[in-house]
């Protein structure tokens, strides 16, 4: 069976589903919302490890919303699961940790090579969102200023020169505060062949609006379905609209 084509459609409005914390019905439930929403498709991952979880979240998913594409966004090379369209293969290009710039890719060798799930070359960068999320601590890595766009700009352009194939901005699970439209907009201008994800602090149709304005291929939203209950359909008409 061919597996859908998450890039393909964008732009679009993602939904992240975190593993260590979601059960699979959840998870479930949340993907059928995310189908009948139009939601371009759905991003499973975190910044803790749980193969086991990744897995059987995978699968609840891909049972619940068939045809929808479902992507990994892994912490690590033990969250990888063949259960999945498509691999963010993420390289944290705004750290200097080489753990998660290269070491993490050498371990994921062996599972893509008896799994040759479809992978994107992804520079993540995480961008300060006002506070200190999973992803900053797990990885031992500062993130970059978000007044600072020139500075993101040329990360996402050192990635591009590097031959990855999308970008990343990230202000981190549930941050107060998400990427900055201005840095976006560099981001975007620098490379504007690459896909562009932007998540992290999105909580409102408006922040989803601001985030495709500025540039976003795809605006990512996670923690404000999973507490706050948020207008899934208004943030999808946010991007599409």
């Amino acid at each position: 069976m061919t597996r859908p084509d998450l890039v393909a459609r964008r732009p679009g409005l993602l939904v992240l589903v975190d593993p260590s914390r979601t059960a699979p019905d959840t998870a479930a439930a949340m993907a059928r919302a995310a189908l009948e929403a139009g939601a371009a498709g759905v991003l499973i991952g975190s910044s803790f490890d749980g193969t086991q979880d990744t897995e059987r979240v995978a699968k609840a998913i891909r049972g619940a919303a068939p045809g929808l594409p479902l992507a990994l966004f892994p912490g690590s090379a033990l969250q990888l699961t063949s259960e999945v369209d498509l691999l963010l293969f993420l390289s944290l290009i705004s750290g200097r940790n080489p753990q998660y710039l290269i070491e993490e890719h050498v371990r994921a060798v062996p599972f893509l090579t008896r799994h040759p799930v479809p992978t994107l070359s992804t520079g993540y960068i995480l961008i300060d969102g006002g506070r200190v999320t999973s992803v900053e601590a797990v990885s031992q890595t500062r993130p970059l200023p978000g007044d600072k766009p020139e500075l993101a700009a040329a990360h996402a352009t050192a990635a591009r020169l590097i031959g990855m194939q999308a970008i990343y901005l990230d202000a981190g699970s549930g941050a107060p505060r998400p990427v900055a439209a201005a840095v976006i907009r560099a981001c975007r201008a620098a490379v504007p062949e690459l896909t562009l994800f932007v998540g992290g602090g999105i909580k409102s149709p408006d922040q989803v609006r601001a985030a495709r304005g500025a540039g976003a291929d795809f605006v990512v939203v996670g923690t404000a379905l999973e507490e706050r209950g948020a207008d899934l359909p208004a943030m999808v008409r946010a991007v599409t609209g």
